[in-house]
């Protein structure tokens, strides 16, 4: 697979854990990490939209009261869009040839689409061709982060839409959830994240699900091919896990939760189940692989309140949210965000 070089820039940040802590912390004013990208800003739209924010986050609101699981999925829907082709909604378009971003294997369960675009419509309403679809990504990711009871950060805003969207990219860019840790540095580094924003991101599997598809293989009947479960599984876990997932069916979309003791809050949970061996994904357990990773994973587990945690995760969200981004007069503003590239 190949994968595009890039040089790396480290940033020394120090970010207040306190001032992200849920409800503490007014986001517009929170300290932000690393080097600042042109076009960019807190408060972008405080002239142009100053509701933006408010309108998002009562939109996400109604959203996750009516299905809890959409939290989670619009977390992910930013990933997606960012790691591939940079933070610019190509998830959001669409492919007649089945091209694109959507129709791509890591695309598959892939949800939030209609979200988006509901809650672009009440942006529009209110603030027509001025906010980006990308912006709204961004914003309703930290909001479903927010609505579980994690920090609500502060959220850069000024990203243009792209016009691209390829399945090649998306095939490419995202690491499988079989990946190792040289696997998933690699796939970061090429992005320019680096150790640490891999194993704060990860944490992101405190809250959702996945289906029995993406992991039952490696974890459960056939490890690295063998026909048999992966060794390093906590045995309990795995006669569970089990329970779920049948043998051999290859598209199993049965959900099972990620972090089976808090799976819809936004806590350490998520690090205490990878030090126990009761990661879900073989990605998980690998940040075990890595004397830095591991480190994290151990203090998190250890600690005694989500502080740090939270503050790291602010800087890594940051960082991931400024991937490759259109400002400017690059990319351009949908009145919706599904629009066909071919």
């Amino acid at each position: 697979m190949a994968l595009r070089l890039l040089v790396v820039v480290a940033a020394v940040v120090v970010v207040a854990a306190a001032s992200c802590r849920a409800g503490l912390a007014d986001p517009a004013v929170s300290a932000l990490p690393g080097l600042p990208v042109a076009g960019l800003a807190v408060g972008f739209y405080k002239e142009s939209c100053p509701e933006v924010e408010d309108l998002v986050l009562a939109e996400m609101r109604a959203i996750v009261e009516k299905d809890r699981t959409l939290g989670p999925a619009m977390l992910r829907f930013m990933f997606h869009d960012c790691l591939v082709r940079g933070c610019d909604a190509s998830i959001m378009l669409k492919s007649r040839s089945n091209k694109g971003e959507q129709d791509a294997l890591p695309s598959y369960g892939l949800r939030g689409y209609e979200e988006i675009e509901q809650i672009k419509a009440k942006v529009e309403a209110a603030c027509p061709l001025t906010v980006s679809c990308a912006d709204i990504i961004a914003l309703a990711a930290r909001d479903a982060v927010y609505l579980s009871n994690g920090p609500r950060y502060a959220v850069e805003t000024g990203r243009r839409d792209g016009k691209v969207s390829a399945k090649f990219d998306a095939d490419s860019d995202l690491p499988p959830p079989s990946s190792n840790i040289v696997d998933l540095k690699t796939y970061f580094s090429v992005k320019g994240l680096g150790w640490k924003d891999l194993v704060v991101l990860s944490g992101s599997h405190t809250i959702g699900s996945a289906q029995c598809s993406t992991f039952a293989s490696d974890r459960l009947y056939n490890f690295s091919g063998k026909g048999m479960q992966d060794p390093s599984l906590d045995k309990a876990y795995a006669a569970s896990l089990r329970e779920e997932c049948e043998p051999g069916l290859k598209n199993d979309t049965t959900p099972v939760v990620m972090d089976p003791t808090s799976p819809y809050e936004f806590d350490l949970s998520y690090y205490r189940h990878v030090y126990r061996d009761t990661g879900l994904f073989l990605s998980d357990q690998a940040l075990m692989h890595d004397r830095w990773t591991r480190e994290y994973v151990e203090r998190m587990a250890a600690a005694a309140s989500p502080d740090e945690f939270f503050a790291d995760y602010a800087v890594a969200m940051t960082n991931m949210g400024r991937l490759e981004v259109l400002t400017g007069d690059s990319g351009e503003i949908r009145e919706t965000c599904a629009a066909y590239v071919d």
